[in-house]
């Protein structure tokens, strides 16, 4: 068994495993939590997956405080982050490694300043004892781990491609050359979007016009649920197959239109009845309509909600534009998407919609959804720690403690 503990440490969730497996064992929130009555009984805090445990469904979450060591993609509380670091080395993978005879392969946001590079090495040699790291970043890993499942296809004959990561903080757009991602030509947008009930609209003025709809006729609504603190202590979706009714529209098709006959009137009025009668006004139930497609609607025009801030399309167009243009047909042509934002439906069909007008004619956009991109990063990491020079990469302790971490840092290129 491998003795290398990959670490993919979002903002979100951590992934952790062993190197050389398939999945991690463990995917867990980066927070810690506490509920206000745990708070008056003195009790600790819920670390990483105690939040997701069978023991907290008769807990009340419904008011429950979250303190997460990330803000906007960066770490801002190392005495936080040790908390669920060691959550995760000293109780989940425990069994499987111990951390003082490991190495850590860490993969770490893009830009990572000096300060936080510091501290993080801090936590790795000197409170958790790591025997070596190596630091990756996710675009490099995702091509990596995407070249290596298709041998013969152009990721691994030109060695190119362009990430598109979106996930809980932010969005980059990142062109990676023969694994190593070209930082010169990143581009950063300042959003990432988590919502279970959302999809990417591909006619937002057709989806308009359909939320204004009523009764039956309004295929985009559905009831969500909040919990109560009783009965229900996490939300849920009220029907199911009612939030995916928008589904059934055939792409480019016209909003329904009501009958012609005098009697619609009446019609809508029977149906909006009926609508009370299905919602149980005893709970704390919402409709949701036009939220569902304009919440994930900001990625591609953050304008909309005054941020000044390009389209993801405009980015990734900026982020080609910036290197060799002998580069620029097969960026295009090899744009790949990793991030829980990139699982809303219909997500890779509008980025390609919204990039075709600004490419030139005589290029290809092809763009490729990982199989899973929550773990995708992860994957990639577990493989280039299973490879024969992985050892020779990293940084060992005894190195750390000599030269520090400034120097050790410039062997990872950041």
């Amino acid at each position: 068994m491998s003795n290398v503990i990959v670490l993919d440490n979002g903002g979100g969730l951590c992934k952790a495993g062993i190197g050389g497996d398939r999945d991690p064992i463990a995917v867990v929130p980066n927070c810690l939590g506490r509920t206000p009555s745990s708070s008056s009984s003195k009790q600790k805090w819920l670390i990483a997956d105690q939040l997701n445990s069978s023991s907290t469904t008769t807990t009340d979450l419904t008011s429950i405080s979250l303190r997460r060591p990330f803000d906007r993609g960066y770490l801002i509380n190392p005495d936080l982050q040790k908390e669920v670091w060691d959550r995760i080395f000293r109780s989940i993978l425990r069994p499987h490694l111990d951390p003082t005879l490991s190495s850590l392969l860490l993969v770490e946001p893009l830009f990572n300043l000096p300060s936080i590079q510091r501290a993080t090495d801090e936590l790795v040699f000197e409170d958790f004892g790591f025997r070596s790291l190596y630091v990756a970043d996710s675009p490099s890993l995702v091509h990596l781990y995407e070249a290596s499942r298709r041998p013969d296809g152009l990721l691994s004959s030109t060695q190119c491609s362009l990430v598109v990561d979106s996930g809980f903080s932010f969005t980059h757009a990142a062109p990676v050359l023969q694994n190593f991602t070209l930082n010169y030509a990143v581009k950063r947008l300042d959003l990432g979007v988590k919502e279970k009930l959302c999809f990417v609209s591909l006619d937002v003025h057709r989806d308009l016009q359909l939320a204004r709809g009523r009764g039956k006729d309004n295929l985009l609504k559905c009831t969500y649920v909040l919990p109560d603190g009783i009965t229900h202590t996490k939300g849920f979706v009220k029907d199911p197959d009612e939030a995916q009714r928008y589904l059934t529209l055939p792409d480019g098709a016209p909003p329904p239109q009501p009958g012609m006959n005098e009697e619609m009137g009446h019609i809508e009025d029977v149906e909006k009845s009926e609508d009370r009668k299905r919602i149980d006004l005893t709970k704390n139930e919402f409709n949701l309509t036009n939220e569902r497609f304009l919440v994930p609607e900001m990625i591609f025009h953050p304008a909309d909600l005054g941020m000044n801030e390009a389209g993801l399309a405009e980015c990734i167009v900026r982020a080609v534009n910036s290197c060799h243009p002998h580069l620029h047909p097969v960026l295009f042509e090899s744009i790949i998407l990793t991030g829980g934002s990139t699982l809303f439906p219909r997500f890779a069909e509008r980025l390609k919609r919204e990039l075709r007008p600004l490419v030139r004619d005589d290029y290809q956009v092809k763009i490729t959804t990982q199989e899973d991109p929550i773990r995708g990063v992860w994957r990639g990491g577990s493989l280039l720690a299973s490879s024969p020079d992985f050892e020779s990469m990293c940084v060992t302790k005894s190195e750390y403690e000599e030269l520090g971490s400034a120097r050790c840092r410039r062997r990872f290129l950041h």
